[in-house]
């Protein structure tokens, strides 16, 4: 057996070799303060900014085996939880380069493969003590942050933020003895509810001089500096205003519960202000610095939150939001909107004015519009050979097939077509020349949403149809800016379909920037995903780098304790019993490759926010705290306590602590230890196959013969 090591460790493993060198370029996607990279496509010469190891992995040219498992790895993770791939992308390198360790000190593959695999179990066992509850972390976020009497101030100062922030903050001493309610405010707000808002703004700042002249009604069109801003009002007599800059919400009392308007952002009522509070606060925990996706997601929770009261639904639902990008619009103008905001062509915005405002006969299509189209199932014909799969059709055969469509549609009366796939241009020239709106490419979340409020039913095809499967009740127009304008980009215009009763939100998600559209999406999504599986998991993990360096604690301390059958407490610290009987002077090695793992992690991590020069000073500093875990003899509580301190890893402000005031960080419990686990298992299996390919099947599993390992990361 010794003989047989030695061959497998002297050739080289190319596929570890092949993942550390992939795993390299994510390592600046690490940690909340990422470093994005542009990407150009050499065949068209166009350049897309990226942030995520999902988009970076599918730019890179991934020939080999073990880059196509990578690939399929953190796809399968982005599939499934849309967040973990830059760690999970991360730790595969570290790991694939602490194997390769193991390897030249002449490690067995079977010592690797089952003291990591028990060591990252007993990890995921052990990091448990640092979960703590959706409920509990909504109650410690409301008391740890900054609350309403925080601005007792007696003078008023106004801060305008640049575009990317488009807020501006009023601080004026409120009389907090009158009672609130609590609402959260948005950017945008529909015009007529803007004026409205300045003239009494006007009339409540008319004792501050110049201040009230930066306010105008919304019918005055010159600059206005209030566009955009979140203010609070009181009851009493003198209104008096003040406002947090981190939650965007509107104190106001006696407010009117009525729903906002259906353009911008949307306004709503709250109940218990620390409940309204604890989801921003929990979303804002979560986000790890895209601040911009927060107030998004803000509104929508409060927007959901209401109808949750009123149907007894999910309080937060992700498969009623949806996205539209508009490139060619500031940042600041993103917003949501209720219903379905997508893009069409110029030439359907002369169907969209001619039935603007107008209650239209909806129509579901769950496939393509197409005469080539095959449901999903399709039984072909025996003994029929296909010789072409898609063949042109002939003049007459096309004209007939587009004539008889047309007719179905005009004989049902059907006004608007939304189709899950793609659309025949041809039927759709003659659609709009009978001003009949088609749109395709729509989600099958955005079709239910619209069955369940229409009664309209999808149709595979439109020969199935009947009246029964026809809706009605949609509503479509442009879609209008917060300014209350509409929008032309040139070769695509936005519309808004809404249906009244319709829970579908829109997140309008604009830059002026090509290159970082997809970015900003992304982003979006990465948040929104986060809160929905924290919510799902119903509790959360303590961030800010303290899971992975109790990680880190935990298998130091595992590795100075030899494994041996007559120590019963370190053989139960792991779930293999045959492991006791293998040779243990291979356990602590391999348990130091694997903590090697997580301190490389905190490190990165710590020198990409800008808190330690180098990854010595980080090393350094994680040493200090792992010498001071061990001094306090419970290393989880010496991290839970440094973490209500605000002092884990931080060097005094932290590398997670990027928006001041001591906000905590959240992470998600599943898709964390799930990144994990794919990580190694992916490692894991690319140094068996390695090991075969070396060695030969026979005697790898001479080798491996007491070792019973699953893998199960796809």
């Amino acid at each position: 057996l010794s003989m047989a090591f030695r061959d497998v460790n002297a050739r080289r493993h190319t596929g570890l070799q092949q993942l550390s060198a992939l795993a390299l370029a994510g390592r600046t996607l690490l940690g909340p303060m990422k470093s994005c990279k542009f990407v150009v496509d050499e065949s068209t010469n166009q350049s897309a900014l990226i942030c995520s190891a999902v988009r970076l992995i599918e730019s890179l040219d991934l020939t080999s085996a073990a880059g196509q498992l990578l690939n399929e790895t953190i796809q399968a993770q982005n599939k499934e939880f849309r967040t973990g791939m830059s760690t999970l992308l991360f730790l595969i390198g570290a790991w694939s380069n602490s194997v390769l360790e193991c390897l030249q000190q002449n490690v067995p593959v079977s010592a690797i493969v089952s003291v990591m695999s028990e060591g990252l179990n007993s990890c995921c066992e052990r990091v448990q003590c640092l979960q703590i509850s959706v409920h509990d972390a909504n109650k410690e976020l409301c008391s740890s942050s900054v609350r309403p009497n925080a601005f007792k101030s007696k003078t008023c100062r106004i801060g305008c933020d640049s575009l990317l922030k488009p807020h501006i903050f009023l601080y004026v001493q409120k009389d907090i003895s009158a009672p609130e309610e609590v609402i959260p405010v948005n950017p945008c707000s529909h015009q007529e509810e803007d004026s409205n808002f300045n003239k009494r703004l006007l009339s409540s700042l008319a004792g501050f001089g110049s201040i009230a002249s930066l306010v105008k009604p919304a019918g005055d069109k010159s600059a206005s500096m209030i566009s955009g801003s979140g203010v609070i009002a009181s009851s009493c007599n003198k209104q008096k205003l003040t406002h947090s800059r981190h939650f965007s919400t509107l104190r106001k009392s006696h407010f009117s519960s009525q729903q906002g308007s259906f353009q911008g952002y949307l306004s709503g009522p709250s109940a218990d202000p620390c409940e309204c509070y604890g989801l921003g606060h929990l979303a804002m925990a979560l986000s790890h610095g895209s601040q911009t996706s927060v107030k998004l997601l803000q509104s929508i929770v409060a927007y959901q939150r209401e109808r949750a009261e009123c149907s007894g639904s999910s309080q937060f639902n992700i498969a009623g939001i949806v996205t539209c990008c508009l490139l060619g619009l500031p940042e600041s103008y993103s917003c949501v909107s209720p219903g379905f905001v997508t893009l069409v062509s110029p030439e359907q915005t002369t169907v969209i004015k001619y039935f603007e405002d107008k209650p239209l006969r909806i129509l579901l299509m769950d496939g393509d519009l197409t005469e080539q189209y095959r449901h999903l199932g399709f039984n072909r014909p025996c003994n029929v050979r296909t010789i072409l799969e898609h063949p042109s059709l002939p003049e007459g055969r096309a004209d007939l097939w587009l004539s008889s469509m047309l007719d179905i549609l005009i004989s049902f009366e059907v006004n608007l077509v939304l189709v899950k796939g793609n659309v025949c241009e041809n039927l759709m020239e003659r659609c709009i020349a009978n001003s009949i709106l088609v749109i395709g490419s729509v989600t099958r979340d955005v079709l239910c949403a619209f069955g369940e409020v229409t009664g309209a039913q999808p149709v595979t095809y439109l020969t199935q149809l009947n009246a029964s499967c026809v809706g009605s009740g949609a509503q479509v127009g442009l879609w209008k800016a917060c300014d209350g304008r509409a929008m032309d980009l040139g070769e695509l215009v936005p519309v808004r379909i809404q249906v009244q009763g319709i829970p579908l939100l829109t997140a309008v998600l604009t830059t002026t920037v090509a290159s970082k559209m997809q970015l900003i999406e992304d982003q979006f999504w990465t948040l929104a995903y986060r809160l929905h599986h924290a919510l799902h998991d119903e509790k959360v993990f303590l961030g800010g780098g303290a899971v992975e360096l109790l990680c880190l604690s935990h298998i130091q301390m595992l590795a100075k304790q030899p494994l041996q059958p007559a120590n019963k407490n370190a053989v139960r610290e792991f779930h293999n019993p045959c492991l006791a009987a293998s040779a243990t002077e291979y356990t602590s090695v391999v348990l130091q490759a694997l903590a090697s793992g997580w301190k490389q992690y905190l490190s990165v991590i710590m020198c990409n926010t800008a808190k330690a020069a180098s990854e010595l000073e980080a090393c350094t500093l994680v040493d200090h705290h792992l010498k001071k875990a061990a001094e306090c003899g419970s290393p989880s509580a010496y991290i839970l306590k440094e973490f209500r301190r605000g002092d884990l890893l931080r060097g005094g402000s932290g590398p997670f602590d990027d928006h001041g005031e001591g906000l905590k960080v959240y992470d998600n419990v599943t898709a964390k230890t799930e990144a994990w686990r794919r990580a190694l298992d992916l490692v894991l299996l690319v140094l068996q196959t390695d090991a075969e390919i070396i060695t030969g099947p026979k005697r790898n599993q001479l080798l491996n013969s007491h070792v019973s390992s699953e893998f199960m990361f796809l």
